[in-house]
């Protein structure tokens, strides 16, 4: 519970808040969630952090149409309300990516995943950092469901490096796609969110959606397409290079990671790591770092995230010097 007060400065209460307080009551049946209390020239208004600010917005419209007409009706409230909800609808829908298979609009949800949106479109490379349930992956694969809708790009080719989380999974059976397809399954959770699973398995099956491990990008030159790089934190130097120079005329790449979670030998540096150092700074690549503030999973996420990095920064922490005095021996 948050709490806001408002405090009204050389303002007619009668003329503002109507007699006996009508216009607040207007207000409060807008949003039952929150309370709303008038005492003198004080307003205080109790409730979640978003719905405060909607409240704090629209007191700040009614401020203003005051001082200009000297007056604030009931039906100035009600105009106001509704204005200020169809302009959230608007911002709504400006937002939308696309409608999922099952009608659900697909949208960013944090100011970073807009972000990631706006340097996409922008930039034909973009690296999307950050911990686990950020949600990069999935606006990356979104983004690419909507260039293929908007006929900006002829295929979409998602691919990540087939490395083991720390297990050793031993002899898979089936063939190569029953293989990898563990390592994929993330992707195609995403992409069945998205797209009815009769058309999803038509673009599968013609290659107009391609999921493929990364082995598979060598040696191609990919054109007209939407690129996606998963898990990049566990690829090499050697296959980030190989993967980066794959782009061909009229494509767009996005690579995603997260540089905790890096699962290569520890003699072998990240392309991921490696990539984010050398290519800083070039025209047409954008870096966007997605943070714990992000994540869009269960609310323990984060709180986990956060106790993990702090325990990693603690171990960072170098021992004490120990002073000369100190390492004198004792006589």
């Amino acid at each position: 519970m948050v709490e806001k007060v408002i405090k009204l400065e050389n303002v007619s209460l009668v003329d503002f808040l109507g007699v006996e307080n009508t216009n607040i009551k207007e207000i409060s049946n807008a949003f039952p969630k929150s309370k709303i209390i008038s005492r003198g020239n004080e307003i205080r208004i109790q409730g979640s952090s978003p719905e405060i600010l909607k409240i704090n917005d629209t007191f700040n419209n009614l401020l203003e149409h005051y001082r200009k007409f000297g007056k604030v009706t009931t039906e100035n409230v009600v105009n106001y309300i509704e204005r200020d909800s169809r302009d959230i609808q608007v911002q709504l829908k400006e937002d939308t990516l696309i409608y999922g298979a099952k009608g659900l609009a697909i949208r960013p949800k944090t100011e970073n995943q807009r972000l990631l949106v706006d340097s996409a479109s922008k930039d034909d490379l973009t690296f999307a950092v950050g911990p686990a349930g950020t949600g990069k992956t999935y606006i990356s694969v979104a983004l690419a469901v909507k260039a293929l809708k908007n006929k900006q790009v002829k295929k979409i080719i998602i691919t990540r490096p087939a490395v083991e989380a720390g297990e050793n999974l031993g002899f898979l059976p089936g063939d190569l796609k029953e293989k990898i397809d563990p390592y994929l399954r993330p992707i195609y959770d995403a992409l069945y969110d998205m797209i009815p699973s009769e058309k999803l398995k038509y673009y599968l099956e013609n290659g107009i959606i391609e999921i493929a491990p990364l082995a598979y990008m060598r040696g191609r030159t990919l054109n007209g397409a939407f690129i996606l790089l998963d898990e990049a934190q566990n690829t090499t130097v050697m296959q980030m290079k190989m993967f980066l120079t794959r782009m061909g005329p009229e494509s767009k790449m996005i690579v995603t990671g997260d540089k905790s979670q890096i699962d290569l030998p520890r003699n072998q540096k990240s392309g991921l790591l490696n990539a984010l150092t050398v290519l800083q700074g070039i025209n047409g690549i954008s870096i966007v770092e997605l943070s714990n503030k992000d994540v869009i999973r269960h609310r323990l996420v984060k709180n986990i995230i956060s106790a993990y990095n702090k325990f990693d920064d603690a171990e960072k922490v170098p021992d004490k010097k120990v002073s000369k005095q100190e390492r004198q021996p004792v006589s």
